[in-house]
């Protein structure tokens, strides 16, 4: 099972069929008249939100979908059969953006929602249509029209109201293990995590809420560095952000220096995204089995980062203030919930926050996509390769096992 998260794929809606001209021949009616039928309408292209799917892999093999064109018309004043219209199933969270025009065409958020992509042409009329006072016999009939050509761009970021962040092994893995039925890979190296993970958090009843686990960041992501910010724009999507900072690092690295490589990347990724709520989780506290010291040196943490927003003292490992976070979250996303459905303002500066923030993560991430293939490009040419495939750098990430 492949991970794939962008797709380019043209699609082809059906033509209209062709109305024909033909006139009634029966006996005992020496003047029938035209009875030439309508063409059918041509089939409608639409994606859907399946949630038995969660990858866009299967339109990296197959790019183009055409629906059938419409039936001619028929004698007798019968029109063509109307083409069938074809379904693209997509993940839940797709968003369909055309590549001409770099119009957002959708953005599908709900299982079954639907959003027509290309539309199909109507039927030609047939010369029943022409006939008048004055053209009894008409020979004209017209053909049907041609249904739409569109080259789209599928682009997946997964549907989670918290988002977790931090450099590899910090403990991300661990903590969505902990709190939901997700499964990924845990070990004690770094980038384990090479796809992004969802996983449901149940409160209650009737209280749940997702969250997503992103590959680990590092210093220079937002210029390419390791996974690069290929997996940021996940988090776009996101109410909340939990930043997890490992206490006591296998590699004797400065916990707080690694903290301020995260803020940084996020802020030069997208000055947007770094302005959503972050919750600072100090993990791993099972490492420093003295209370003074684990004390003193969380309390040195948050005053070197100087945050004054929220903070929580976990241990992914034994579940030690887990539990706190998870209600904490859950009561932090319904207040907003109900806030967004009591107050309109407030729920439309809440939508237009989002579309700006997806607005700006997709051309960040475009840019760099573009500086990465510039650099190939160059590197090709000064080693006198003139391979001209510049798509390496949508790389295919399989699932760890």
């Amino acid at each position: 099972m492949r991970f794939i998260d962008e797709a380019i794929v043209t699609v082809k809606a059906g033509d209209g069929g062709n109305g024909i001209v033909s006139f009634r021949r029966e006996k005992y009616v020496p003047r029938g008249g035209p009875d030439g039928g309508d063409g059918g309408k041509g089939g409608d292209v639409y994606v859907i939100a399946d949630d038995n799917t969660n990858t866009l892999v299967d339109y990296r093999y197959t790019r183009r979908y055409d629906a059938k064109r419409g039936e001619n018309g028929h004698s007798k004043n019968c029109s063509g059969k109307a083409s069938e219209d074809i379904y693209l199933s997509v993940p839940v969270g797709t968003t369909i953006i055309d590549t001409e025009t770099d119009e957002v065409l959708g953005d599908l958020t709900k299982i079954g929602q639907t959003l027509l992509i290309a539309k199909g042409g109507d039927g030609g009329l047939g010369n029943t249509h022409f006939k008048s006072s004055t053209n009894q016999a008409p020979r004209k009939a017209t053909s049907g029209f041609e249904g739409e050509l569109k080259c789209l761009k599928f682009e997946l970021k997964v549907v989670a109201d918290v988002g977790l962040i931090g450099l590899p092994n910090a403990g991300k893995s661990t903590f969505i293990r902990q709190v939901s039925a997700a499964k990924p890979k845990v070990a004690d190296y770094p980038f384990t995590t090479l796809v992004p993970n969802l996983g449901v958090v149940d409160i209650g009843k009737h209280r749940s809420f997702v969250m997503a686990d992103i590959p680990g960041l590092i210093e220079g992501a937002s210029e390419g560095a390791g996974l690069g910010i290929r997996f940021l724009k996940h988090v776009a999507r996101t109410r909340r952000l939990l930043h997890l900072v490992d206490i006591k690092p296998l590699d004797g690295s400065d916990p707080v220096e690694n903290a301020r490589v995260i803020f940084k990347e996020l802020a030069l990724f997208s000055p947007e995204l770094s302005q959503l709520p972050q919750i600072l989780i100090l993990n791993k506290i099972d490492q420093i089995p003295e209370e003074a010291e684990l004390n003193d040196l969380c309390t040195h943490i948050v005053a070197e980062l100087g945050w004054t927003g929220v903070v929580f003292r976990t241990s992914t490992l034994t579940g030690e203030g887990v539990d706190a976070v998870k209600y904490h979250l859950m009561n932090e996303i319904e207040l907003e919930q109900e806030r967004e459905l009591e107050d309109p303002i407030f729920a439309e500066a809440q939508k237009e926050r989002f579309e700006r923030l997806e607005a700006e993560v997709r051309h960040n991430i475009e840019v760099q996509r573009e500086a990465y293939r510039a650099a190939r490009r160059a590197k090709r040419e000064q080693d006198g390769d003139h391979d001209d495939d510049d798509d390496d750098y949508d790389v295919e990430v399989a699932y760890a096992p």
